[in-house]
């Protein structure tokens, strides 16, 4: 699936400002897009998903484009991401996942001991169970006519792992932190499994037209140095290390971001593994952040979305403290988190507009 195929006759990228920053280059302001930014915040969103099955939405790559396209519409974002969900992955291997109203992502049979393994498909044809999710980002490539760059993304393996064990989400993801330390090996079989089928899904993104990709290891919080260091670490790394020597073959190369949330304890390992963006949530101080990775990287956050619950002014001046902390170079701006389905976009344009124009008055300053 690699390359070979890679579509030349996309629109010119107009704005590159987000691809600029995610390598540390200057940028006449500081680039800001938000996690969930095509979400249940906008009406329009809930409109075009009413009634129809959230999967099958996932399915249809003229819906995953719609979706993707509508907060564009509205705001200047500085760069889009693919609507999709990152438990097509274990949709992929062959479980059953069901998003069900109100309780969120289910798996009728999870994962229990590590006899469950042979459950999943042992290949995966990537291009034949996720093709969808390729043809969606070529379609949107297209449609987006260079406005932005495009960002594809995947779950990291031990936050697939936790839901595939615990059939959902949890509080305490007991369940699959059980088979860390009851049954390692299996567990890192099956991370390994996983990492094997994220490498050829990255890598089949940017054959589709993906310009950065995103890792989220969404659940790197609940474990802790030592776990983090033996279950989730090494992988992440050799996520990145695998598809970035794919891409140098085929002559390529695109900005990978690694989001470990609550990975606070992790920081300086993070910034020492391949990717060229680490993504922060909001209980980071950003000057902290700065002297802990030391300038290997970019930095991607980190307003604690519920900031947006603020008047605008508010929401202004706390914009403007967190792009002095970072500073405006080698920064991106985004939330810590996903915005919120209750979240006026009023105030998410409040905040890309305040992103905007802090950060060039800043760079007009210095």
């Amino acid at each position: 699936i690699i390359c070979t195929k890679f579509p030349k006759d996309f629109p010119q990228l107009l704005n590159d400002t987000f691809l600029r920053a995610a390598r540390g280059e200057e940028t006449e302001h500081v680039p800001v897009w938000c996690m969930r930014q095509a979400g249940r915040y906008l009406p329009e969103f809930r409109e075009s998903r009413a009634g129809r099955d959230f999967f099958e939405t996932c399915r249809s790559p003229e819906a995953c484009c719609e979706l993707t396209l509508q907060p564009l519409r509205r705001f200047p974002f500085d760069a889009a991401i693919i609507f999709s969900d990152i438990l097509v992955i274990p949709q992929a291997l062959g479980m059953d996942v069901q998003m069900v109203q109100g309780k969120g992502p289910t798996f009728p049979e999870p994962l229990k001991e590590p006899e469950d393994l042979q459950r999943l498909q042992a290949k995966v044809d990537v291009e034949k169970e996720l093709g969808y999710v390729f043809r969606a980002i070529t379609l949107t490539r297209h449609k987006i006519e260079g406005k932005v760059p495009l960002i594809g993304f995947t779950g990291a393996p031990w936050t697939l792992m936790s839901y595939m064990i615990e059939g959902g989400g949890s509080n305490t993801h007991s369940k699959a932190k059980r088979w860390l330390y009851r049954h390692p090996e299996a567990s890192h079989m099956l991370l390994k499994m996983l990492t094997d089928v994220i490498v050829e899904y990255l890598l089949g993104q940017v054959a589709a037209g993906a310009q950065a990709l995103q890792v989220f290891e969404s659940h790197a919080g609940i474990l802790g140095p030592v776990e983090f260091k033996e279950f989730s670490l090494p992988y992440l790394r050799d996520i990145a290390r695998r598809v970035k020597d794919k891409l140098k073959e085929a002559g390529q190369d695109v900005p990978m971001i690694v989001f470990a949330k609550d990975a606070h304890y992790g920081l300086e390992d993070l910034s020492q593994s391949y990717y060229e963006v680490v993504g922060l949530d909001w209980t980071i101080d950003p000057r902290s952040a700065r002297e802990r990775t030391g300038g290997k990287v970019s930095l991607q956050g980190n307003m604690d979305p519920c900031a947006l619950y603020s008047p605008k002014e508010r929401i202004s001046d706390i914009v403007k403290k967190m792009v002095e902390g970072f500073g405006t170079r080698g920064y991106i701006a985004n939330l810590g988190h996903g915005l919120y389905p209750d979240m006026d976009p009023e105030n998410v344009g409040a905040f890309v507009e305040a992103v905007h124009q802090h950060s060039k008055q800043m760079n007009k300053r210095s």
